[in-house]
């Protein structure tokens, strides 16, 4: 079996994600396992305080996915059943779900040609008397337009709360994502960024809050586990109101500082190979390239390519011959009014006429700070 191929195929030449996983993070992962504590830690702790100060926030809660991230902020805020919270047709299922946790409905807009982020004018659309937040997503690690954005919600007493799963590294003038909302959550799932295999972050600058989503985070016990232990009887705590087991282990915490010490550097070796491609395709009239905006970091998560419908070539006839030729891709994402769950229990005001017409034109080339000239050069030969 090749060891850079997570499938297993040993046909596959250039895999669509490999994550680095080095061996200072095996040093650090083996050395938490010396200790007694292994979950809601003083690693975590660590975590949490790097991390918040990386995205120049004042609080940061780990929690075990993005997605527990977004339902706790949604809980923490208050969203409840008979609420809508606007999000984009472009995101992943984990985004709608969140909503759906809540009891309250996923209203789903349309995105912009440009950026494939959720469309400012759509948003303004789906809003009715029952909005009470907006959910967007850093689409492919290129920020919202996190202004305008703003601009509705203060004009509609709406909450934010961003979705940053592929933006770990993203900037609106030099100002990290996730600080323009209420809240923001990140992922740490194996093909983002920063991995701890599984997990993720959320980041506030209210005390309110944080302190409410740690309690949450943890079955809605009103210690930790480590000050339960240190501070009188470890059984002496309350349960103000019914949280989740979404806590962040002592081992993951411990990979999360190990790669957080890297990420900036990672993040340039994605721009590097994010430019190659631009530049490499830039002349070729069949396809549509992503842009770098002015005035905005991009995280380089992934490299969406739009592909031009003609008689020769169609979006996946291009990804069949790419994993002929030993190249995997990808489609990020099938739209969320295509799958039958959000039919029945989503809600669509706008046309979505977005989404409908780049669905069936993007791909997702392979991108990762070990990627190779070479082998993006193989990836270029057969487009």
């Amino acid at each position: 079996m090749k060891k850079n191929d997570a499938f297993g195929d040993a046909r596959i030449k250039v895999p669509f994600i490999v994550p680095e996983i080095t061996d200072n993070d095996k040093k650090e992962i083996l050395s938490v396992l010396s200790q007694n504590l292994l979950t809601d830690g003083p690693k975590l702790r660590e975590f949490e305080k790097k991390f918040g100060k990386f995205c120049g926030s004042k609080y940061a809660i780990g929690v075990s996915s993005a997605t527990a991230g977004l339902h706790l902020s949604l809980t923490a805020l208050g969203i409840k059943q008979g609420d809508e919270v606007i999000i984009p047709d472009l995101t992943f299922v984990a985004t709608a779900n969140s909503v759906l946790f809540t009891g309250a409905t996923p209203v789903i807009a349309d995105i912009d040609k440009e950026d494939f982020n959720i469309s400012v004018e759509s948003i303004e659309r789906s809003i009715t008397k029952r909005t009470k937040a907006i959910i967007p997503v850093h689409f492919a690690g290129n920020p919202c337009k996190m202004n305008a954005i703003k601009t509705i919600a203060k004009k509609h007493n709406l909450e934010i709360v961003e979705d940053c799963a592929h933006a770990i590294g993203a900037k609106i003038k030099n100002k990290h994502v996730g600080t323009f909302g209420a809240t923001g959550c990140f992922s740490f799932y194996p093909t983002k960024n920063l991995t701890t295999f599984e997990g993720g972050m959320i980041i506030t600058n209210s005390k309110k809050i944080a302190d409410k989503m740690r309690s949450l985070r943890n079955h809605g016990i009103t210690k930790s586990l480590e000050s339960r232990f240190t501070q009188g009887k470890p059984w002496e705590y309350d349960v103000t109101e019914p949280g989740y087991n979404y806590r962040l282990d002592e081992i993951r915490a411990a990979l999360g500082i190990s790669q957080l010490k890297r990420i900036n550097q990672n993040n340039l070796k994605r721009k590097k190979a994010f430019l190659y491609y631009n530049t490499k395709l830039k002349n070729n009239e069949y396809v549509i390239l992503p842009k770098i905006f002015k005035n905005q970091t991009h995280s380089c998560h992934l490299y969406v390519l739009r592909i031009h419908k003609n008689k020769k070539n169609s979006r996946d006839s291009i990804f069949q011959r790419l994993l002929k030729n030993g190249i995997r891709s990808s489609v990020h994402y099938k739209p969320l009014h295509q799958f039958s769950a959000y039919k029945k229990k989503g809600k669509i005001i706008d046309k979505l006429k977005n989404t409908k017409e780049i669905y069936s034109e993007i791909i997702s080339l392979p991108l990762y700070p070990q990627i190779e000239r070479k082998q993006q050069d193989l990836v270029l030969e057969n487009l």
